[in-house]
């Protein structure tokens, strides 16, 4: 076997152990938890306090547009970090695919100013 068939082989390992030591836990968890069910364990907590009125309330749609934000520049910075690292020796067809990475990215950011998707009321 080649070093190149050892290192992918090396990283289905890894990912078969990883996800064995998951299901494991989560059988174990299953086994092991205790259930007791109870009325008291099934009502809604708030913060110590008796729940009042309905205990299910709709999010708006603002808090989800802060959460998809906050993942696109957070698998922006996931890119940058390697790129960073190989930048000097790529050439300059690397920076110009970075240019226009970041540059997809800010149209992005821009577009959800303009719409008021950042104005928090």
């Amino acid at each position: 076997m080649s070093d190149y068939t050892l290192d992918y082989a090396a990283v289905a390992i890894a990912g078969v152990a990883g996800l064995g030591v998951v299901f494991l836990s989560f059988f174990l968890s299953h086994i092991l938890s205790p259930r007791r069910p109870s009325a008291q364990k099934a009502t809604p907590y708030e913060c110590g306090m008796l729940p009042q009125g309905k205990f299910w309330d709709q999010l708006h749609l603002r808090y989800y547009l802060f959460a998809i934000f906050f993942l696109i520049f957070d698998v922006e910075l996931v890119f940058l970090f390697p790129w960073a690292l190989v930048f000097l020796g790529a050439g300059p067809a690397v920076f110009f695919e970075m240019v226009l990475f970041i540059g997809v990215l800010a149209f992005a950011l821009v577009y959800g100013l303009k719409k008021g998707a950042l104005k928090w009321q």
